[in-house]
């Protein structure tokens, strides 16, 4: 068989979405590489997709064809069925539910598997909406609280793209694992350095990138607001405010200042842990350095204080008036896409109104048949999951597995992989990946439209996203027109073909060996105060907020600093960032077997003060959860905090359970109601086991 070249675009849950070229032999993928298709990409990729695609596509964990269980939940005992048996009892198992409990008895527990617009959620919402289910609010999981800080203070709008940080005289990497997360800002970066700009990093952990920076402040989570505040306070003393654009264009500088003026360096750098001298000498950088470049991740909005946090960051550029073509921030980038939601997902199919959950409180929901605590009107009793690992991804890990092990629920799992929430199913219907189906790419993290096609054949009876639910309206009696679309139509159905940044293309005939530039109405890439200004209520840099406090509450009209009686016992900060071995729970590399368990960094100095040394194996712990994890002793974290790395398998524990175990769902961040994984509280001692 001939060996072929097809392009591709990567759908995991990554900001840089590269653009793929897929080496085909004897329709199996052997060979995946970076293609010159995306500029910003141009080329290079990660190595968890170029060594682990073949084996992610083709391996023995693959849910080849429908499958129903016969053994007790979670045992993983299942046997093959047909696709017309698999939809039957889906629909008669979903409408008895519907018979008994009412339509909001079905809800969607669905995420960010794939990111492709159709994969991700298209034929999906509309099938959900037509039968009146329950919704989710799903940016509580991750990206809602970034998002509300963007658009609470700049509006929906762009901000600059990550091509920016080549050119920087100083680059801002704040709460941004950017090695393992955003790898071509980190060759913007790096060109940056060869040409005398400076980096300076703020984030807990020693990360790679932490250790190339010149300035690395590793701050206590949960405190970020305070650098921001004693940033603002040091750069207004040192007279580095620019008061015409102050005055023309930000709204809310002297509320904002009075909060700032609470926190000047001495007492900031006491509250974070961090140096003084470190918050001048970036102060001074700051000024000193044209064009400024800030990078936030999604690290910083993990906590408490995480909106304040980004709120604050996010005034220092307005504070300076470096917003330009050049300076600036690298956020905001969804919005550079000309969207169309409703025309996808047809909301307008609602029968009527219906309740909206908050993603974290699934587990409570299917565990408890509550939310709050309060008892819910009308218990869920079938569920959706796709697109999802909740028993690895949510927070209180074992609380979520006690819903899935009900018998009283039903679920629906549709999945690539046997992961172990499918486990818990009762039917599991087999999807294809990315690189068997034809989807669009809006990333989040760069200015770049792209298509992809199958480059290879689905595995076994494996069927894309859009057609098992094509599939389900069916075997539901849904006749609407709208679920026979295809998904040609689907990707015209997402994006407004008339705007202007299609050039007048149609979605689904966009190039596939070329990616679509988003630019601004000039033409030219977006830079806010340039080419795109605020869309807030003023028109201008909100550094206090109307609309925020009306949705979040008045306390979050403008950032600030909360400080939590549980934050002052013996109990240790523990933190979770990325794996470069995996993209959150999507294993590729690492994090599913039994030797595979990440381990526990902690500073010499508090491993010292609980006895303990590299290599033992401890145990974390606190009401919710308990974790056996080995120890890595370490001065990459600070004293104080512990890190351990996301996403591993429960089979890595010995006693079942991961790091989210230890993650309340409850605990949530000041904006968007978001999780808290940078913000747990744990205790560490020797494992007995």
């Amino acid at each position: 068989m001939s060996v072929i070249e097809k392009p591709s675009v990567c759908t995991l849950d990554c900001p840089d979405t590269c653009s793929l070229t897929v080496t085909v032999e004897s329709e199996k993928i052997i060979k995946v590489r970076g293609s010159q298709a995306l500029p910003y990409t141009a080329g290079v990729i990660c190595n968890k997709v170029a060594q682990h695609t073949p084996q992610w596509v083709h391996g023995p964990q693959r849910v080849r064809y429908p499958m129903r269980r016969v053994g007790p939940k979670g045992s993983g005992q299942f046997e093959r069925i047909s696709w017309s048996d698999a939809l039957e009892i889906v629909h008669t198992r979903t409408r008895q539910a519907i018979e008994q409990f009412g339509r909001e008895t079905v809800m969607p527990l669905n995420y960010a598997g794939p990111h492709g617009i159709l994969s991700m959620d298209s034929m999906s919402l509309r099938f959900f909406h037509k039968l009146g289910a329950s919704q989710l609010y799903r940016g509580a999981m991750c990206g809602g609280v970034r998002r509300e800080a963007w658009v609470g203070t700049y509006g929906a709008i762009a901000g600059l793209g990550p091509e920016v940080a080549a050119q920087a005289r100083l680059n801002i990497v704040w709460g941004n694992n950017a090695t393992v997360t955003n790898l071509h800002l980190v060759r913007g970066i790096t060109q940056s350095r060869r040409e005398g700009g400076r980096l300076v990093v703020i984030d807990p952990l020693r990360t790679r990138i932490a250790a190339l920076a010149d300035l690395h402040l590793a701050p206590l989570p949960g405190t970020d607001v305070l650098i921001a505040f004693a940033l603002a306070h040091e750069l207004q003393r040192l007279g580095a405010h620019n008061a015409a654009f102050i005055r023309d264009h930000v709204l809310g500088y002297e509320e904002f200042m009075a909060r700032a003026a609470e926190w000047p360096v001495e007492r900031a750098a006491q509250q974070s842990g961090i140096r003084a001298q470190d918050i001048r000498q970036m102060a001074q950088w700051m000024i000193e350095s044209d064009p400024m470049v800030i990078a936030p991740g999604n690290g910083l909005e993990r906590s408490r204080n995480g909106g304040s946090s980004i709120r604050a960051l996010l005034a220092l550029p307005a504070l300076m008036g470096r917003l330009d073509t050049r300076n600036g921030i690298v956020l905001g980038a969804g919005n550079a896409f000309p969207r169309t939601p409703a025309r996808l997902s047809r909301p307008d199919l609602l029968p009527g109104p219906t309740r909206t959950f908050n993603i974290l409180d699934a587990g409570e929901i299917l565990a408890d048949d509550r939310v709050d605590g309060a008892e819910l009107t009308t218990p869920v009793r079938a569920v959706f999951i796709y697109n999802h690992n909740p028993l690895v991804v949510h927070p209180d890990q074992n609380r979520m597995r006690r819903g899935l092990e009900r018998e009283a629920i039903f679920t629906c799992g549709i999945e690539i992989a046997m992961t172990e929430s499918m486990a818990y199913c009762d039917v599991v219907l087999p999807a294809a990946t990315a690189y068997e189906c034809d989807d669009l790419y809006a990333a989040y993290g760069q200015h770049w439209l792209q298509r992809a096609q199958a480059v290879v054949p689905a595995e076994g009876e494996s069927l894309p996203n859009t057609e098992i639910f094509r599939r389900l309206a069916s075997a539901f009696g849904l006749t609407d027109p709208c679920f026979s679309d295809t998904d040609a139509q689907l990707m015209d159905a997402a994006l407004n073909a008339e705007d202007a940044r299609l050039a007048g293309q149609q979605p689904s005939t966009l190039p596939l060996d070329a990616a679509t530039p988003m630019r601004a109405p000039d033409g030219q890439p977006f830079a806010p105060m340039v080419n795109v200004w605020p869309a807030t209520p003023s028109g201008r840099i909100e550094l206090v907020s109307d609309t925020l406090a009306q949705r979040w509450g008045e306390a979050q009209r403008t950032a600030d600093f909360r400080v939590f009686e549980d934050e002052a016992d013996e109990s240790l900060a523990l933190i979770s960032p990325a794996s470069d071995a995996r993209i959150s729970s999507t294993l590729l590399g690492s994090g599913g077997k039994p030797h595979e368990v990440p381990p526990l960094l902690m500073h010499p100095q508090d491993a010292r003060a609980r006895g303990l040394s590299e290599g033992s194996r401890v145990r974390v712990f606190n009401p919710i959860g308990e974790v056996i994890l080995p120890l890595r002793v370490t001065d990459d974290v600070p004293p104080g905090v512990v890190s351990c790395e996301k996403g591993a398998w429960l089979a890595t524990g010995p006693n079942g359970q991961t790091i989210s175990a230890l993650v309340s769902a409850t605990r949530r961040a000041d904006l968007a109601a978001g999780a808290c994984y940078n913000d747990v509280r744990v205790r560490v001692s020797m494992s007995a086991a």
